[in-house]
């Protein structure tokens, strides 16, 4: 039997995915090879649910509930007018200095993850016929692309994805602000960072936004040795990428106290993001393209 990850992108190391050209050409193998998994999916036409509905919310009048779709699949969806259906969404990318990191040779940084990742999700949206933007942003924002919903918008995104951008400091709440701004009415903003920031600001900055009604989703983007430690040397100095603090240390001394650490962080930003209503996802740069975009999706029920 042929194994389908010799022939689907999105379930390929990311690191030989990006190997195959451009941040255009590695995105529309990766969303080809996304789509062909779902269309071999049992569960069939999430694109016209998604088109035609939304989850039910507590408040909705209940005279436009979907009473054949509760009773086909136990789920509760509102009918939307043709004018309610296209979802606004904007993407919020780090691109700071500490994106900029690989903790092994041949592996993807960060930041080459994310932007490949970002680029992929726009697509999907575009392709569902929806509004695309994209905020990048390091110590100040960087980039500003309101959202469209015209294919030749991609461009515009892929074309921000190569500039260069990697200042010392991370301003998400500045990001998320400013994506709130463009989104306007209720709609969808994904942040896309490594979280190396303070988790109040960023969660006190997206309770704002869910007080408005937008779906929050957050891809919490981490070198797999980031979060092991898994440093083949003895002794060994540790620089603070976006500070410039160092710090000379015997790795075997500070392994099992920095995985605490690091699960005692994630755990804390898990909770701080469930308090602001956002969905948070660990994305790891050496697993394939198509885990953190079904996660990205799956809280909306746009995808089985």
């Amino acid at each position: 039997m042929t194994d389908p990850r010799t022939n689907r992108p999105d379930l390929m190391d990311p690191a030989l995915v990006a190997g195959l050209g451009s941040i255009e050409l590695v995105a529309r193998r990766i969303v080809d090879g996304f789509m062909q998994g779902l269309h071999r999916s049992p569960r069939k036409g999430f694109s016209v649910e998604f088109a035609e509905h939304r989850q039910y919310q507590p408040g909705d009048d209940l005279r436009f509930i979907d009473w054949k779709v509760l009773a086909r699949s136990d789920r509760w969806m509102m009918k939307l007018n043709t004018e309610d259906t296209n979802l606004r969404a904007t993407i919020v990318l780090d691109v700071s200095k500490s994106m900029h990191w690989t903790g092994a040779p041949g592996r993807l940084t960060k930041a080459a993850y994310a932007e490949r990742l970002a680029a992929t999700i726009a697509l999907i949206l575009l392709r569902q016929r929806d509004a695309v933007g994209l905020i990048r942003f390091d110590d100040q924002v960087r980039s500003v692309i309101p959202p469209r919903s015209r294919s030749v918008h991609w461009h515009r995104i892929v074309k921000a994805l190569d500039d260069p951008g990697a200042g010392l400091a991370s301003d998400a709440p500045g990001g998320l602000m400013r994506a709130a701004s463009m989104v306007g009415r209720a709609g969808m903003v994904l942040l896309i960072s490594d979280l190396l920031m303070d988790p109040v600001e960023v969660a006190d900055t997206l309770k704002g936004l869910a007080s408005a009604g937008h779906h929050l989703t957050v891809l919490h983007i981490m070198d797999p040795a980031e979060r092991d430690l898994a440093v083949g040397a003895i002794e060994a100095e540790f620089k603070d990428p976006e500070s410039g603090q160092k710090l000379a240390a015997t790795v075997a001394d500070v392994r099992e106290a920095y995985r605490t650490a690091v699960v005692e962080s994630v755990d804390e930003w898990r909770q701080h993001l469930s308090g602001a209503a956002a969905s948070h996802e660990v994305v790891l740069t050496d697993h394939p393209f198509g885990m953190p975009l079904r996660r990205a999706f799956m809280n909306r029920q746009i995808l089985p």
